[in-house]
Formats: C-alpha cells, sequence, structure tokens
C-alpha cells in the first residue's frame, strides 16, 4: 500500500486546517528504488546511472484515473515505461513519486508487490493500473 511521506502529509495538514496553502505539483516523477530505510522520511536508495531516469507521470485526469466513490483510490490510466538499462540495475523493491526530475521532495512511496530484478538491456514498466494509490486506509 502506498504511503505519504511526512513531507505531504504536513503539507496537507497546514493547506487544510492552517492558513498555508500547498501548490500541487506541475509534474510528477515516478522513481525506483532498491532500499527504503525510512520512507516517511524520504530516507530512500534511488537508482542512479546506468541509463535511470525519473519519469514524468503529470497530474493530469487522462494520466490517473478518478477515484472511486468511498475508496479513495487512483491509479495510473497508462502505462509507466523507464529507459531501458544500459547495465545491471539490481533488484527494485519500490517505488516513489517526486515533485521534481532530479532531487525535490518524496511525495508518496510503496513497496512493489514483487521485487524485480533489473538487467541490462531491460525496460522496466507498469501496466496501467499497477501503481495504486489510496488517500483513505
Amino acid at each position: 500500500m502506498a504511503a505519504f511521506t511526512n513531507y505531504t502529509e504536513t503539507q496537507l495538514i497546514n493547506h487544510l486546517f492552517r492558513t498555508a496553502s500547498f501548490t500541487k505539483p506541475s509534474a510528477l516523477y515516478i522513481a525506483l528504488f532498491t532500499a527504503v530505510t525510512d520512507g516517511e522520511a524520504g530516507t530512500v536508495t534511488e537508482l542512479s546511472g546506468n541509463g535511470y531516469a525519473r519519469v514524468v507521470y503529470n497530474p493530469l485526469d487522462a494520466n490517473w484515473t478518478a477515484p472511486i466513490a468511498g475508496n479513495g483510490t487512483t491509479t495510473n490510466a497508462l502505462a509507466v515505461t523507464f529507459p531501458a538499462a544500459t547495465a545491471d540495475w539490481g533488484i527494485i523493491s519500490h517505488f516513489g513519486i517526486f515533485d521534481a526530475l532530479t532531487t525535490g521532495n518524496l511525495l508518496i512511496y510503496a513497496p512493489l508487490t514483487t521485487a524485480r530484478n533489473i538487467t541490462n538491456g531491460s525496460t522496466p514498466s507498469f501496466a496501467a493500473s499497477a501503481l495504486t494509490i489510496q488517500v483513505d486506509n
């Protein structure tokens, strides 16, 4: 199950219940992790090099499914495809969503249902509806 990070939770609380405003990110970037030490704090081990790059997947109605009344869930409406690995990337255990192409704030993270070993020449992807984000748990 996906979880909001402390950063996202703080932004939403301040926006909903206090006087601060949370500006919606203009773009979202899907990332892959080999380890998550403390996802709430954003302490993760993201891939780097060997052809890896975060994939932009913008906050658009065409990209994310409408939440079904009462379940607080959205999924990716289209496939999310990463660049081909130019060397072995290792075992991917989690994905995350950032608000920037590099660095930025980790907004959401989740474990993969099954960890995947990404080898040289592989093109990792998530099929439509494979990334599930649930606000109401």
